[in-house]
């Protein structure tokens, strides 16, 4: 029997819908075919639909176009936070397949939304919690369920933001203010959320968190300070500045695979763009003279119905980025650092085993070969040959714990039940 070919519809197509995601179902030829794209910018379409090969006649700037017929077996849904939902419940009306960027909305009501559109439709449901098929980050998983350290007692997890991150995602861009995007304990860690629950094999029972915007604000701006880097007295030595994360670190050798720089103009990227993009458009403001409002900072303390304990630490202020989780065992304790590009595992009264990831972690996509496992997965689980690890109800209850995290952290960090 020959073996059967999914087609896609891209609805999005931003650094996750087209740049990550696109270009890996566009190269798994033998498993799937991009049939039609939308995108509210023409340029985007124009680029994509000559990469993907899709027919200028299935391509669309206007989304009541688009969802005028079934194009296709799976919707991928890689649009702005607050559109997921409206965009989910048209997939799902239409019979669709849905792979979802996350998050998917910061609504428990929407939540049931989903959920019930879902089981009407009677169609599968995947949503992006792309760690969850990451080499390294299974590896954890694989540890702890052969016993290595015992009866897992509690999770220190720490979300290394990073400094240039934060100012180029939730200060200068799409994730900087809640008008636009979701809670940042949604918009950035509902990846740590799901994996916590995923190692502590539990719900969340309750959770408090507490955090907020410190620094990225105008009073902390230094004398001087204009509201764009560029021609600012302070555009050569601000460890945020502009010019230097956008237009001095930049590779002149294949910068198509440049970020943030692919997000800030459109391929092919040039030094002209982007001083064009410096000049009029967001990325090139002032980082306290932005209209962001989300937090630079949050602390989440989790307890599980199982009794493990956890703690998410979210912070922009560290040099590197990349997470670090610490589980504590009753046998022994075991640590995955990005960073450090380690596992280490320590067993009592054993040598301490140090593991590098290097060979596990996928080169040239990211999140540690997140974004090409979920796609590796993808078939299997359309096919019905396995199910799918972050399917939509399992992802409604990380959700759910990012929901209450922001509700407490709003009411001082006052202990909340998740359910």
């Amino acid at each position: 029997m020959e073996k059967k070919i999914y087609t896609v519809a891209i609805l999005g197509l931003g650094g996750r819908g087209a740049d990550a995601y696109g270009h890996l179902l566009h190269k798994a030829e033998d498993r799937f075919k991009i049939v039609s794209l939308c995108d509210i910018r023409p340029a985007r379409i124009e680029m994509f639909s000559e990469a993907f090969n899709v027919p200028k006649e299935n391509c669309f700037t206007d989304e009541d176009e688009f969802f005028a017929e079934k194009r296709a077996d799976l919707l991928l849904i890689a649009t702005p936070d607050t559109e997921h939902v409206r965009h989910a419940l048209k997939g799902f009306a239409l019979g669709y397949h849905l792979m979802i960027e996350k998050p998917l909305t910061e609504s428990e009501e929407e939540c049931k939304q989903l959920l019930a559109a879902q089981k009407k439709a009677g169609t599968k449901a995947l949503v992006c919690h792309v760690l969850r098929y990451a080499p390294a980050f299974m590896k954890m998983a694989e540890l702890l369920d052969e016993g290595k350290i015992g009866k897992l007692v509690m999770i220190s997890a720490l979300e290394r933001v990073g400094a240039s991150h934060q100012a180029h995602s939730y200060v200068r861009g799409n994730w900087r203010n809640r008008n636009v995007a979701a809670p940042m304990i949604l918009a950035k860690c509902c990846h740590d959320l799901d994996l916590l629950q995923f190692y502590a094999k539990s719900k969340c029972k309750t959770i408090s968190s507490v955090g907020d915007l410190t620094y990225f604000k105008s009073e902390n701006a230094p004398a001087g300070a204009t509201a764009r880097c560029l021609g600012c007295p302070h555009q050569d030595s601000c460890p945020y500045s502009a010019k230097t994360q956008y237009l001095t670190n930049w590779k002149k050798e294949k910068p198509e695979d440049c970020w943030p720089h692919n997000v800030v103009v459109n391929a092919p990227i040039t030094e002209e763009k982007l001083l064009d993009a410096l000049k009029n458009g967001p990325y090139g403001r002032c980082v306290y003279y932005c209209d962001n409002d989300v937090v630079d900072h949050q602390i989440t303390e989790m307890v599980f119905e199982n009794g493990v304990k956890a703690v998410l630490t979210m912070t922009a202020f560290t040099a590197t980025g990349g997470r670090r989780i610490h589980f504590h065992g009753t046998l022994g304790d075991m640590v995955l650092d990005e960073d450090a590009g380690s596992i280490t595992l320590h067993q009592y009264g054993k040598d301490r085993e140090i593991m590098p990831i290097a060979d596990l972690m996928e080169k040239g996509y990211g999140h540690g070969g997140g974004d090409s496992g979920i796609i590796n997965a993808l078939y299997a689980i359309l096919s019905g040959e396995q199910s799918a690890a972050t399917a939509l109800e399992a992802s409604v209850e990380s959700h759910l714990m990012g929901i209450r995290a922001e509700e407490s952290r709003l009411q001082g960090g006052k202990m909340l039940n998740v359910h």
